[in-house]
Parts: C-alpha cells; sequence; structure tokens
C-alpha cells in the first residue's frame, strides 16, 4: 500500500522561500504521476502541479508558473515542490497526491501547512 508523507511547510513572509518534500513508501514509486494540490481556508481544494513518473512532463496552475518548480527523485522516493516569491494567497494546506493505478490523484498524503505572512 502506498503511503505519502509531507514536509518542509511553516510560516514565511511575503517573497520567501519553502522547499516541501513528499517522501513514498512503496518500490514502484517511479511508475506513479505525482501532484500538489492545495486548500485554503474556507476554500476548495485545488490542483497544483503535476508531474509525469520521468519529471518529463509538468503541468501548473497558472498562478504559480515561474514561482514554483515540481521536481521529483526517482532513486529516493521523493517529490520535491520549490516554492519562491511567496504571496499570502499561497497561504494553505499542501497535500502530494499520486496517481496509482487509476486514472485520478487516489492516494493522499496528511498534508503540511504553509502560511505566508504579509
Amino acid at each position: 500500500q502506498v503511503q505519502l508523507v509531507e514536509s518542509g511547510g511553516g510560516l514565511v513572509q511575503a517573497g520567501g522561500s519553502l522547499r516541501l518534500s513528499c517522501a513514498a513508501s512503496g518500490r514502484t514509486f517511479s511508475r506513479y504521476f505525482m501532484g500538489w494540490f492545495r486548500q485554503a481556508p474556507g476554500k476548495e481544494r485545488e490542483f497544483v502541479v503535476g508531474i509525469s513518473w520521468s519529471g518529463g512532463i509538468t503541468n501548473y496552475l497558472d498562478s504559480v508558473k515561474g514561482r514554483f518548480t515540481i521536481s521529483r527523485d526517482n532513486a529516493k522516493n521523493t517529490v520535491y515542490l520549490q516554492m519562491n516569491s511567496l504571496t499570502p494567497e499561497d497561504t494553505g494546506v499542501y497535500y502530494c497526491a499520486a496517481i496509482v493505478q487509476a486514472t485520478t490523484y487516489n492516494v493522499w498524503g496528511q498534508g503540511t501547512q504553509v502560511t505566508v505572512s504579509s
């Protein structure tokens, strides 16, 4: 059974940076399409970015393009989200997710809080 564990969240001032990590269990991590989602207070969870198994295909939410970068290290079973130029609108709980033998994201981490102060 695949499990995802996020880390790296915290409190940062506007304009600052954070790097989130998502460690996955399972020997077939390299086959999973991975993604990051976020949920701001009082709002629905939204897709932020996804990355293909090889890392060759990425897809970003328009509002984070040029500021966020997703990457993965299949040897370490880990996917990363580098977030730069953070704004208060980036505040929320960030979730790592995977598509495992499915057509949509079906495995989720517990989330990590990101708070950007103005």
